[in-house]
């Protein structure tokens, strides 16, 4: 008896791997699972559009917008809803064009407010509704919002 166990062929790697697969793709579990997971990855990668190719809609980047001084009134034409689409405001005295962040300063965006106006006071209280139509003294503003207004300037200007 001692000699047939000695004499037992342990199993290939082929056979092991042959078995393995066979176990894993025979079991329904394990059909059902893939055929989920193959599913969403089509739901994930396919083009929402329907047509059955990808579409990305690139908007051509807008030219620099010429260094100009502006008066509250004509900083209001830039907020995103003319003809030319800009996004302009104001920070502590400096104009920034935010276009770039249409989505979030632009209309219907969550910082919509602050375009074609004057942000420092809504930056320095952290109050999106703090923005003022007029020309806004700051005077009474504490050092420490002061020091948050620099801190967003600075984040404008990319510094």
């Amino acid at each position: 008896m001692a000699e047939e166990a000695q004499d037992a062929v342990p199993p290939s790697d082929d056979s092991l791997l042959s078995s393995l697969l066979t176990e894993i793709f025979t079991s329904p579990i394990n059909i059902v699972l893939l055929a989920v997971c193959v599913v969403l990855i089509y739901k994930i990668f396919r083009p929402s559009d329907g047509s059955g190719a990808a579409s990305v809609s690139v908007e051509p980047p807008m030219p620099k917008m010429k260094r100009q001084d502006l008066t509250l009134e004509q900083l209001k034409q830039y907020d995103g809803t003319g003809e030319h689409g800009r996004v302009c405001m104001a920070v502590n005295g400096k104009i920034f064009d935010v276009t770039r962040g249409k989505n979030f300063y632009g209309p219907g965006g969550p910082y919509a407010a602050f375009a074609g106006h004057d942000a420092t006071r809504a930056l320095a209280t952290f109050s999106v509704s703090d923005v003022k139509e007029e020309y806004d003294d700051l005077g009474d503003l504490s050092s420490e919002q002061m020091d948050s207004v620099r801190e967003w300037e600075m984040q404008f200007t990319g510094e």
